[in-house]
């Protein structure tokens, strides 16, 4: 009875270590695309031309939208015409533009820090949308992240402008909306993660098609340069990056996915310092240090006390890890 009892022990440790590297694997794969979104801010300032956020948010839609469900030849079907619609303008019509509204009229660490509040609304977005509970644990660290980010990238000589820090607001509310309904819609059995980035890269861009040539039209010479810049977005800021967000957003609890998007505004610092010579000072690397404790915070939660015993699970890895015990 004891050999058989310690050989159940030895299975349910291996499965729970096996969860764990595959949370760790999916959590890195996941952090891909905020890495990449990172630099929309570098890409949009030196190669874009100036003056056409909604051409730019279109360029990064519509061809990769297109491309995705030319390659996966998949449609919706039933409600997921309206889901993928829903979710589209959320994700890409809305925040596409808002982000670079922001990022044309804000300086960048002004336009991060507003991105960064994402965290903080996905924590009480899931309250209401996806019914848990409000978790002290994701406020603390959602304000402590946008405290961290802020240090980073703001800087004393910043001018605010009051459309810039609208759009900028506006775009963290549209994409955190994006994230808590994907993660409660899910995604249709036998579907894969690249024909729903397609679904809703193409619906944001159609939704933005005629809003962008009804009030801004198409820059009158797109370089070179700008067409690398574009094809960038598009393929790896649009495709590549949202097919792996969304993979994510399945897999992992929505305010842990949340909370990665923290890297994008550290990795824009980063590519500023390493490419655009800016120097960080002493409190900006301290901002750092509390954004990446901030994300690795998270990534866990505390188990929580209840009237109905001693603890209860706070999110999806803990209750995961408590099935393979039982």
């Amino acid at each position: 009875m004891q050999l058989y009892q310690r050989k159940l022990l030895n299975a349910k440790l291996f499965n729970v270590k096996e969860f764990f590297v595959n949370r760790i694997q999916t959590t890195l794969i996941t952090a891909i695309a905020p890495v990449v979104w990172g630099t929309t801010y570098l890409v949009t300032s030196e190669l874009l031309p100036t003056g056409h956020p909604l051409f730019a948010a279109l360029m990064r839609a519509l061809p990769a939208g297109i491309l995705a469900i030319a390659w996966t030849r998949a449609l919706p079907q039933g409600s997921w015409w309206w889901r993928a619609a829903v979710l589209g303008i959320l994700n890409i019509g809305a925040f596409f533009p808002l982000l670079f509204i922001s990022a044309y009229r804000l300086p960048g660490g002004i336009a991060a820090t507003l991105g960064a509040a994402q965290p903080l609304i996905v924590a009480f977005l899931v309250v209401w949308v996806l019914r848990e509970r409000l978790s002290a644990w994701r406020l603390l660290w959602g304000a402590v992240g946008m405290v961290g980010v802020a240090l980073v990238v703001l800087r004393s000589t910043a001018v605010l402008d009051t459309i810039g820090l609208v759009a900028g607001l506006l775009g963290a509310v549209s994409m955190a909306c994006g994230v808590t309904l994907t993660k409660k819609w899910g995604r249709p059995a036998g579907v894969p993660a690249l024909s729903l980035a397609g679904w809703q890269l193409t619906a944001g861009g159609l939704f933005l098609l005629p809003i962008t040539l009804l009030f801004e039209g198409i820059p009158n010479h797109l370089g070179l340069t700008a067409l690398a810049g574009y094809l960038w977005l598009g393929l790896a800021g649009g495709l590549l990056s949202y097919t792996l967000w969304f993979t994510g957003v399945g897999k992992l609890p929505v305010a842990s996915v949340a909370a990665l998007g923290l890297l994008s505004p550290l990795v824009a610092a980063s590519l500023g310092a390493l490419i655009l010579g800016q120097d960080l000072e002493a409190w900006q690397w301290v901002g750092f240090g509390l954004a990446l404790v901030a994300i690795f915070a998270g990534q866990v939660a505390p188990r929580r006390r209840t009237s109905d015993g001693p603890c209860a699970d706070n999110d999806d890895s803990s209750r995961a890890v408590t099935k393979v015990l039982s």
